[in-house]
């Protein structure tokens, strides 16, 4: 069974937190004690009786405003397929958390009030949705309920973000007319909307199609482990365990190491403990190879005819999470998937406004979620891919030296 990751965003009181109790309720993925408790904690009922946002508002600080403050993560599942929920923030103040939360998802549900329509907040997570090249958006048109069910108000709404859509480069937008309060068109079809033609919410999310989002066009192995038991039966095995980042690798496979820049040839793949033909992309791997070379964990296998970049400069976007700000000279660790680096920011180019895309030169330090493209100068060299081409190997975060926090989230350009 697959797994889709996905997030939900939109203006505060959109219905964002509701939306997701709605499909935690409707498929039966509430516990007995959770649906007491919530039945206890409900202010807002529906017609059931309870308050689907408490579901997701966990803070004690977003039950009290009726807010989302931090991304909360969601778990359920149907009999096609599991769900992983990411329930953005929909403050301004909290960008970051809807960029970290996005950057790990395959959909976002752009969540829009039918009474008021797209609205700035609306468009600045369209712009994120762009920024980080999203292939999947649905349009879900909330509150419908209380815009009598009108089909004009839903074909406006539809038209108004079509312009905004095409203007941004989003593609495979869907839109859905739904009521999470009253729960029309989120599992069930609802018959008070029966000029709408199309799938119920969660009928869209269990059969889109993301397997196609999977890069098999450009081999990334990135070596996680180096495993060497020996033991007396093992007393010769040595293998590169890791993750098959993109692509496919088999035995007889010609690959070149980086950033040693040596080739060599696969002489067995392995998962689950057993040799198999080949492996793929996104599973977990053992490979094995013909020379002894010294190999650590951060370096990649890949394709001779396939060559990402190798280099200890690099161009990135950067969104800034910390409230400790970014100047030039800055030094942090990089970490590129299972490689840490020290990096220093060499240069700030522009700043990148979330609203327009308006690119604005920066004559000062860079602020808790503002989005930069900087120049970073790592100490060794880094394998990677721009973002455009393969978001795994193009995606990266900087690290405080001092703390360990998580400073930055940086795309590859």
């Amino acid at each position: 069974m697959d797994i889709l990751r996905f997030i939900t965003a939109g203006s505060v009181d959109d219905g964002k937190s509701t939306l997701i109790g709605r499909l935690l309720y409707d498929s039966k993925s509430i516990l007995v004690d959770q649906l007491e408790a919530l039945e206890k904690q409900s202010k807002n009922k529906n017609a059931d009786g309870i308050d689907l946002a408490i579901l997701t508002d966990g803070l004690r600080a977003e039950r009290e405003q009726g807010i989302t403050i931090d991304v909360a993560y969601r778990y359920f599942s149907t009999p096609k397929r599991k769900f992983i929920i990411a329930d953005a923030p929909g403050h301004v103040q909290y960008t970051r958390n809807m960029i970290t939360g996005a950057s790990n998802s395959q959909l976002i549900i752009i969540l829009v009030d039918a009474r008021n329509g797209v609205i700035e907040q609306t468009r600045r997570h369209s712009i994120i949705a762009s920024l980080l090249k999203m292939k999947h958006v649905v349009v879900a048109v909330n509150k419908m309920d209380l815009a009598d069910y009108s089909e004009e108000v839903f074909n406006k709404i539809k038209d108004d973000y079509s312009k905004a859509a095409a203007t941004l480069g989003l593609e495979n937008v869907n839109y859905i007319p739904i009521s999470a309060f009253n729960g029309d068109n989120i599992v069930e079809k609802s018959d008070k909307m029966d000029w709408y033609n199309g799938p119920s919410l969660l009928e869209f999310l269990e059969n889109v199609e993301v397997s196609e989002d999977i890069d098999y066009e450009n081999p990334r192995f990135q070596v996680q482990f180096v495993i060497r038991p020996q033991t007396e039966e093992l007393h010769d095995y040595r293998g590169y365990a890791g993750h098959v980042v993109s692509g496919t690798y088999k035995k007889g496979d010609k690959i070149t190491i980086l950033p040693q820049n040596i080739e060599t040839i696969i002489s067995k793949v392995e998962t689950g403990g057993k040799e198999v033909d080949e492996v793929f992309a996104h599973q977990p791997a053992v490979i094995h190879i013909n020379d002894d070379i010294d190999i650590s964990r951060g370096d990649y296998f890949v394709k001779p005819d396939n060559l990402p970049n190798v280099e200890n400069e690099l161009d990135a976007v950067v969104c800034w999470l910390d409230k400790k700000e970014l100047n030039v000279g800055n030094k942090y660790f990089l970490q590129h998937k299972s490689r840490l680096v020290k990096a220093v920011i060499r240069e700030i180019e522009y700043r990148i406004d979330v609203n327009t895309l308006e690119k604005t030169a920066v004559t000062d330090s860079v602020k808790l979620n503002e989005v930069v493209r900087v120049r970073i100068k790592t100490a060794s060299p880094i394998v990677f891919d721009s973002y455009d081409k393969n978001i795994a190997t193009g995606t990266a975060i900087l690290v405080d030296e001092t703390g360990n926090s998580t400073v930055g989230a940086v795309m590859i350009v």
